[in-house]
């Protein structure tokens, strides 16, 4: 009969994320990845806020006459600070989620 072989610890990661950032250095699961991502959206959000401003200020002087790409841009612009605020909600209860917990 066989013997069972014992465990030696836990097993390793199947998966080990590595991450490219825009300097091309691969970044470990500890780098700084959240950050930079977060700060990416949100300037995302402010140019798409910047691109409809400009878009209707057009309009309004008569610099185009087309109002379709106005539109769009302000449901651009209104939907991804619509996104942006939904995540900064979610991030705030998770904060006091984690700082109500007992130790």
């Amino acid at each position: 009969m066989a013997g069972i072989t014992p465990i030696n610890g836990p097993t390793p990661p199947i998966f080990s994320p590595n991450v490219s950032g825009a300097d091309g250095k691969t970044q470990g699961a500890s780098g700084t990845g959240f950050d930079k991502t977060l700060k990416d959206c949100i300037g995302q959000v402010n140019e798409h806020q910047q691109t409809s401003a400009a878009a209707i200020q057009d309009l309004l002087a008569g610099k185009t006459q087309d109002i379709m790409p106005v539109v769009a841009a302000a449901a651009k612009a209104d939907m991804s600070f619509k996104l942006l605020i939904g995540v900064r909600n979610k991030v705030i209860e998770a904060y006091k989620q984690t700082m109500n917990m007992q130790i």
